[in-house]
């Protein structure tokens, strides 16, 4: 068996080889910047290169274990960050014209993290204008491509981070899940994405969408990666009003590999009417491999998911309404040039700024929250969505885990769906209740479907992350759908 090239190593695999001086982090780093170049013109993952500072850092760590020094979870490892993560020094686009200019001055909580870990950001990764999308078509700069077929999309809004990790270009990358996009993107792209609990993982230094439902989380190409990385990410942070005081327990020692006695429910819409058969197949048969470990599973209802999609696109959009106002050509940004005065500043500067899609959840949102609207709109999903998160509630009083498909089909053609927007926002039915429960889900590799891969979502309670991950561990190993790789 040949031996494994640096980016095809586990993190667990790499730091060990960096701490046994047998891979120096500065070998590691040229390994992923040698693979963008080689692959980028076809996956067009990055909007910005972080050359010089990532080598500068591996030089610096490098020195460090030569000294003796002890090193960081992460230490060495090559990372991508999502555009809409801010970074000290770094450009930070959320892939819109609007913040073309954008340099932030500070590192989100995240970035700082990652920092502290000792990973290396090669540069931020193409996504959705604003994280509004599901296949990175809405970017103002490039379409990524998905590494398995580059005539179809990587998913959305975290296109780039998972294209990027199923590429190889870096060992994990960071996302942001509003509605499913980790998820569903690490369905498409074949790896891993993991949405944390709200609130586990700080949000300041993200910039905003929809606020009750952003989350910071990880894509990596296997269970252990996306626990490490959590490890390094979660915890609570002053700086985030939403951050919840929890013990962040060692998530990497809960994969044991046992699920006997664990209890799993199948929500019957999950696997219903609009999922296609071959999606349905390999769920099925994930479902048989956790019965021969000694898990048991038996459908249940959640009554209101028909509701999901309509309650989190009045949601979020409202949201987005209210975020977006401060994008107004004044403080920072795009600005346009010779308005005739300030109203025609913040209207030009808008409309030449943002895409067409953010225009479209901009409109909804602000005629949602409008007078006369509100309480029929606004206000009934908001209640609706209780209504969800209690389906969830009254699930986890019978079941330790839910199970589904991540996403109805497997990914789409480029092009195919870009002037349908009901189409594309139905390809999230099976991400978005999660997320309006706010409670933690994990897609993990289940199999392939005519050559494309498939997702298993794996579904827990608040702060449960650590079932979460053991169960889909125990499945991976069961497995080998997460070595399987594309063919660039």
């Amino acid at each position: 068996m040949p031996a494994l090239t640096p980016l095809e190593m586990s993190l667990t695999e790499a730091r060990q080889a960096i701490q046994e001086r047998k891979l120096s982090v500065s070998e590691l780093v040229d390994a992923s910047f040698r693979r963008i170049a080689s692959t980028d013109e076809q996956v067009q993952a990055f909007l910005t290169m972080n050359e010089e500072g990532a080598r500068n850092e591996a030089a610096a760590i490098d020195k460090r274990i030569s000294a003796g020094e002890q090193i960081g979870l992460l230490a060495g490892i090559p990372a991508g960050v999502k555009d809409n993560i801010v970074t000290e020094g770094m450009r930070t686009t959320c892939a819109s014209k609007f913040l073309d200019n954008f340099v932030p001055v500070y590192d989100g909580t995240v970035s700082r993290k990652l920092k502290e870990a000792g990973a290396i950001t090669i540069g931020k990764l193409n996504m959705d204008e604003f994280a509004m999308g599901g296949s990175n078509e809405n970017s103002a700069y490039r379409t990524t491509r998905n590494p398995w077929d580059l005539e179809r999309v990587p998913g959305g809004s975290s296109g780039g981070s998972a294209a990027s990790v199923a590429a190889g270009q870096v060992a994990f990358a960071l996302g942001s899940d509003t509605g499913g996009s980790i998820r569903q993107p690490a369905s498409y792209c074949g790896v891993v994405g993991l949405k944390p609990t709200y609130g586990l993982v700080s949000r300041f230094g993200l910039v905003a969408f929809a606020s009750s439902l952003d989350q910071i989380g990880p894509i990596t190409r296997n269970v252990e990666d996306a626990a490490l990385v959590l490890q390094a990410i979660a915890g609570h942070d002053k700086m985030d009003s939403t951050s919840a005081k929890v013990e962040i327990p060692d998530y990497a020692a809960q994969l044991t590999g046992d699920v006997a006695g664990l209890r799993i429910g199948v929500p019957s819409e999950y696997i219903g009417q609009g999922v296609d058969p071959k999606v349905k197949e390999a769920v099925l048969a994930a479902l048989k491999v956790f019965e021969d470990m000694g898990a048991t599973w038996e459908e249940v209802s959640m009554p209101h998911t028909e509701y999901a999609v309509a309650t989190y696109y009045l949601l979020a959009s409202s949201e987005a309404s209210s975020n977006l106002a401060r994008f107004d050509g004044v403080r920072y940004g795009v600005r346009a040039d010779n308005p005739d005065n300030l109203l025609a500043l913040y209207h030009r500067s808008r409309s030449e700024g943002f895409g067409q899609e953010v225009k479209r959840r901009i409109m909804l949102g602000t005629y949602a929250l409008s007078s006369g609207y509100y309480d029929a709109y606004y206000l009934k999903a908001q209640k609706v969505r209780t209504l969800i998160k209690r389906d969830f509630d009254e699930a986890f009083n019978k079941f330790d885990i839910l199970l589904g498909p991540t996403a109805p089909t497997t990914a789409f053609r480029i092009g195919e769906q870009i002037n349908d927007p009901l189409a594309m926002y139905l390809n999230d039915i099976l991400t978005i209740p999660v997320s309006l429960a706010g409670v933690p889900a994990i897609s993990v590799p289940c199999g392939l479907a005519d050559g494309l891969p498939v997702g298993l979502q794996l579904i827990g309670k608040a702060f449960d992350e650590a079932t979460v991950l053991r169960a889909a561990h125990a499945f991976e190993q069961r497995t080998e759908f997460h070595k399987l790789r594309p063919q660039l």
